[in-house]
């Protein structure tokens, strides 16, 4: 069984352990660098993994390395760590770090990078994923393995479409809270409570999308065949087109990719 480390070990790092020990990793097979005591008491008491304060020539057993710390921080951290790392795959969940940059901090081209969303901390979430061309397919296989338990993944083939995975489903989770936040203050105008709108638009939200993804259908047929010209979802539609509601959505989505491009630059500097 091959060895992971993490450098870092927030929540993205605790769900992409978690899983690993649900799918039979060993905890000794699992490494994690983390300088907050608190944080390291925390792996050790719920994982049982090995930690680390400080880099050190443990990490030379690791032939995969996740890169899961604040990407401000990445540029001291690769430097302290390099000496130790070299020979094993990087694996990125930083956001607005390129691989460019990680391939001149690091040495190396075996890099791939990735976009996660917070439902990974409930095995719901999908994963944009970018690898660079020195990367093997046994490499990406194993990474899809290290992520099975977190949800889906997605391959892009060009790097800069992280932009816009970034745009849609990282910060995607997001849109939808608020919108059910947007449905719970519709629900208290018309007279129900707030803990009954959100149960309603929680089930909507989650029923509405099992039946997308199992559906032949596209979500516009879909959306048709709910919509009764003169019907109550008519009504509710017209008012959103007149309010320009998708084009806002559309400019928000872009919005984001080009701050996550930004953001690539910033780091980059």
């Amino acid at each position: 069984m091959t060895t992971i480390a993490f450098i870092g070990g927030g929540n993205m790092a605790s769900a992409i352990i978690g899983g690993l020990l649900k799918s039979g990793r060993a905890p000794g097979d699992i490494l994690v660098l983390e300088p907050n005591a608190d944080q390291r008491s925390r792996l050790q008491r719920e994982l049982q993994v090995i930690t680390l304060e400080a880099p050190g020539s443990v990490l030379q057993r690791a032939d995969t390395v996740v890169w899961a710390i604040k990407p401000q921080s990445f540029k001291a951290a690769a430097e302290a760590n390099l000496p130790h790392i070299g020979k094993a795959l990087q694996f990125s969940v930083m956001a607005g770090i390129r691989s460019d940059d990680m391939a001149k901090a690091l040495g190396t081209e075996r890099i791939v990078r990735s976009m996660p969303n917070t439902p990974a901390l409930i095995g719901q979430g999908i994963t944009g994923l970018y690898a660079r061309p020195a990367v093997t397919a046994r490499e990406r296989k194993e990474v899809e393995r290290m992520l099975a338990s977190t949800g889906r993944t997605l391959w892009v083939n060009a790097e800069h479409d992280l932009d816009a995975v970034t745009a849609m489903s990282g910060s995607g989770p997001a849109y939808v809270f608020y919108f059910v936040e947007a449905m719970m203050e519709a629900a208290v105008e018309m007279g129900l409570t707030e803990e009954q709108g959100k149960t309603l638009a929680l089930a909507t939200f989650q029923g509405a999308s099992a039946l997308a993804l199992a559906s032949p259908e596209t979500p516009a047929v879909l959306r048709e065949r709910v919509t009764s010209k003169g019907g109550t979802t008519y009504a509710a539609l017209t008012s959103m087109e007149g309010s320009g509601v998708k084009p806002a959505i559309v400019k928000a989505l872009k919005a984001a990719q080009r701050r996550a491009a930004e953001l690539g630059d910033e780091f980059g500097r």
